[in-house]
């Protein structure tokens, strides 16, 4: 388990440090599909298509890819910032003179304006303009949006697992509730059955007439097992159908394979799980994210360059040429430096709050690593006797079902008695819905098996 550790650790320290480039993008939402067939017959939903319209249609999930997107676009932005930004910059500035005349730059008598800080009484400015700034803060606020896309990614992937593992759970629990409802079914008609064949047994003076009041006893019951089945069904349906449609009242049918998935092997497991668990990738870009802050607020420590170029006219003639061909059409150059002096201890202070993060940062990573290996163990433990107790019940089904077969011939030769009878239904009939209910419970362990190993 402590090479799992390890493995966990070292590829999501790969897979983060690759940003969200060497991410596949995720897929965009995809509208639901029609509710029905083409012909008017209810839609026939497979597992993989139940997933598809809940992507569409659960709001955790779309929140989540929504994030992830916008993520991404940060990044883009952040790269933007270290590359020179282009403006085209046009201006007319107009100054009130004050009554005086010059002799201008251009060996032209114009007259002076009142503000001194303009050029000109008047001045035209159609200039392209380049600006770069260079410093600490852009390439850590660069590393900071790759972390933070990274962080997105694996949430999104967390959503989605998430939205995978409820959905499998409603369809097989619907699927249950289905066969429970036919399993009612099937339990009704029986109770019906005995009630005929003790009322003719009792014409027959082969048996007392208590033998029919208790067998129409367990036919009531069985009705009302009857119509709770029937509401727990509906009330499955709907649960799957807010999901899957626009009105969660909208008729389809359930397709599921009848082969039961294997249980994969402990390292194959140990394996999927140390290359593709999103919790601990999460972690890790969360960590990164921090340390990509600190590096950030240590930045206001260190000067920022800037540079600017300009090319164009500033001049008192909207032309290429003024008066005398001289020529209006030109560029200037600056590059400023910033030093930082003082700041009243305001840039020791946040270096300090995201040094505290990241430490904190560390702690969670730390706890992940150690809950995946946990949540691990308990899912394996959970899938693997899941597996050998459906091996055990679906033996049951077949050991009840001879046993209330031989009661029913043992009572019809008056060997066994009513109580006997009953109880034969009864344990038939429940351990036949603890095999549904085991059903599920096996399909939401390997649900959750394929959630920590990303294979769903």
């Amino acid at each position: 388990m402590w090479a799992l550790l390890i493995s966990l650790t070292a590829t999501c320290a790969a897979a983060s440090a690759q940003g969200v480039t060497g991410a596949p993008n995720p897929p965009p939402a995809q509208p639901a599909a029609p509710s029905a067939a083409a012909d008017g017959n209810p839609a026939v939903i497979t597992l993989d298509e139940a997933l598809r319209r809940a992507k569409a249609n659960e709001p955790n999930f779309v929140a989540a890819l929504a994030t992830s997107r916008t993520a991404g676009l940060d990044r883009s932005i952040a790269r933007a910032s270290l590359l020179p930004s282009v403006d085209f910059h046009n201006q007319y500035l107009y100054t009130q003179p004050n009554g005086q005349i010059s002799q201008a730059g251009q060996g032209v008598s114009e007259p002076v304006q009142k503000f001194i800080a303009n050029n000109a009484v008047h001045e035209y400015a159609s200039q392209g303009v380049v600006t770069e700034t260079v410093g600490i803060a852009q390439m850590a606020e660069l590393r900071r949006a790759d972390a933070a896309a990274a962080v997105a990614q694996a949430e999104l992937e967390i959503a989605r697992r998430g939205l995978a593992s409820t959905v499998a759970g409603l369809f097989y629990g619907a699927i249950a509730a289905r066969q429970k409802l036919s399993i009612a079914e099937q339990a009704r008609a029986e109770a019906a059955d005995f009630v005929s064949l003790t009322g003719k047994r009792e014409q027959q003076r082969e048996s007392a007439h208590a033998d029919v009041v208790k067998a129409q006893v367990q036919e009531q019951q069985r009705n009302r097992e009857l119509s709770d089945a029937t509401l727990a069904a509906e009330k499955a349906r709907l649960d799957l159908g807010v999901l899957l449609f626009p009105d969660p009242r909208t008729p389809y049918t359930l397709a599921a394979s009848d082969q039961t998935p294997d249980l994969p092997s402990r390292a194959d497991v140990e394996q999927a799980a140390g290359k593709n668990n999103p919790e601990l990738k999460s972690a890790l870009a969360s960590l990164q994210l921090s340390s990509a802050e600190v590096l950030a607020a240590r930045g206001a420590y260190l000067p920022s360059l800037g540079f600017n170029y300009s090319y164009g006219i500033d001049a008192p003639q909207f032309a290429v040429n003024g008066p005398d061909n001289v020529r209006n059409l030109g560029y200037s150059a600056g590059v400023t430096l910033d030093l930082p002096v003082w700041d009243w201890l305001a840039t020791e202070h946040k270096v300090k709050q995201s040094e505290i993060r990241r430490d904190a940062a560390k702690v969670v990573l730390s706890s992940t690593q150690r809950t995946l290996i946990a949540r691990l163990e308990e899912a394996y433990a959970e899938a693997k006797a899941a597996r050998d107790q459906l091996a055990s019940l679906d033996q049951s089904v077949q050991t009840a079902a001879e046993s209330l077969r031989l009661t029913k011939l043992r009572y019809s030769g008056g060997e066994a008695t009513v109580l006997e009878v009953v109880d034969a239904q009864t344990a038939y009939f429940t351990v036949a819905n603890a095999r549904e209910d085991g059903r599920v419970r096996y399909q939401a362990a390997i649900a959750g098996l394929q959630a920590l190993t990303g294979t769903m």
